[in-house]
Formats: C-alpha cells, sequence, structure tokens
C-alpha cells in the first residue's frame, strides 16, 4: 500500500510541474533589467518545469528506473490530457513530446551515475535531459517548420535582440530557448539541495537499484 500510495504522489507531483509549466510557458516574463526585456528572454515555465526531474530522479534513486519510466509515462498521459484544457494543442503537444524523451534520457544518466558521488547523477541526468526537452519543445511549439501541428505565435516570431542584449536579431523564441536553458540549469542546480535533504528520507526500496546513491 506504501509503494502504491509514494507511486501516485510522485504521479501526482509530475502531473503538476508540467501542467504548471504547460500553462506558464505562454506568459512571457514582464519588465526589464538594465534595458534587457524579460519578456524576449524568458517565461514563467522556465522557472517550474526543472522540477519534473526533481521528481524522476527521487523516483528512480527509491524505486529504480522502471518504476521511474512508469512514472514519467503516467505523467505524460495525465498532464497532455489536462494540458489540452489549459494550452494550445501545439503547445501541449510539443509539451509531451519533450517531456516524455527529456525524462527518459534523464532517467538512462541518472542510472549510469548512481553509483558516483551522490550529487553527480541528478546533476548530469537534468543537464542532458533539460537539454534535449528544451530543443524539442520550442522547436515544435514555435518554430514555423512546426506550423502543421498548429498555427504559429507572431510575438515568438517577431525579431528581437538575442538574450535580449546583443546585437544580432533572431526570432524571440530563440532567446526563449537559450534563456529557458540557462534557467533549467541553474534551477537544476538550486534543486541539488532539496535531493540531498530528501535522500536521508526517501532510501531505496528493498531490491531496488542504487543504494548506495
Amino acid at each position: 500500500m506504501l509503494n502504491t500510495r509514494l507511486f501516485a504522489t510522485y504521479v501526482a507531483f509530475m502531473t503538476l510541474v508540467v501542467v504548471a509549466s504547460n500553462f506558464l510557458v505562454q506568459f512571457p516574463l514582464p519588465g526589464s533589467i538594465a534595458g534587457m526585456q524579460l519578456g524576449d528572454l524568458l517565461t514563467w515555465g522556465a522557472f517550474t518545469y526543472p522540477a519534473a526531474f526533481l521528481v524522476t530522479d527521487l523516483t528512480n534513486r527509491q524505486f529504480g528506473p522502471k518504476i521511474a519510466r512508469r512514472v514519467v509515462v503516467c505523467g505524460f498521459v495525465v498532464a497532455v490530457v489536462i494540458s489540452i484544457m489549459v494550452a494550445t494543442p501545439r503547445i501541449a503537444i510539443a509539451s509531451g513530446s519533450a517531456f516524455l524523451f527529456g525524462q527518459l534520457l534523464d532517467i538512462s544518466v541518472f542510472n549510469r551515475l548512481r553509483r558516483q558521488r551522490w550529487w553527480r547523477a541528478p546533476l548530469a541526468g537534468s543537464l542532458f535531459g533539460s537539454a534535449l526537452d528544451t530543443a524539442i519543445f520550442f522547436s515544435l511549439a514555435f518554430a514555423p517548420i512546426f506550423a502543421f501541428i498548429g498555427p504559429n505565435d507572431p510575438f515568438a516570431l517577431a525579431s528581437s535582440p538575442i538574450l535580449g542584449i546583443l546585437t544580432t536579431e533572431a526570432p524571440r523564441w530563440i532567446s526563449w530557448t537559450l534563456g529557458d536553458l540557462v534557467v533549467k540549469i541553474l534551477v537544476g542546480l538550486v534543486l541539488l539541495l532539496p535531493y540531498g535533504a530528501l535522500m536521508t528520507v526517501l532510501k531505496p526500496m528493498p531490491g531496488a537499484p542504487g543504494a548506495r546513491v
């Protein structure tokens, strides 16, 4: 019963993170810093999505890669269905595809490094997973070549200085991609703190790999 409850809890947290991120990614940050327009650089979703990697890594540590993949698949199905109701279908498809492949890569990298120092597996997994997730999501969600999934976003396609500070201009979604990845890396580093703290509470279950993580 405890395992079932924990599994359901992980799926619920995963669903919450993905649905919230799918909704928030539609809203660029307002305001500016040092003349840099934040809306040209980031969306609110960049700050919430990295928590999905924390959920995956904790599941992987406690139950192993097999159960972690189940949590990812369950979270993927539930989140996509709900996301269609809170975001555009194109955003939902892009998010679902990016989430699935990014999380599965995170699980694979984590599993390879799980017996090394405690921070290496979650950090490397989140970095590689975030890079793949970011590339897939922003390409499918905003690149004109994928307009067959859904209508293009004029604001995302409008030219603006890269990262809001360079003289070279590019479609705004390019800066969102770069900014999103930087934030995910920074948030991934910060999330090592709760991961390390929860290691003493969420110990590997009997029979699960990685008892020395």
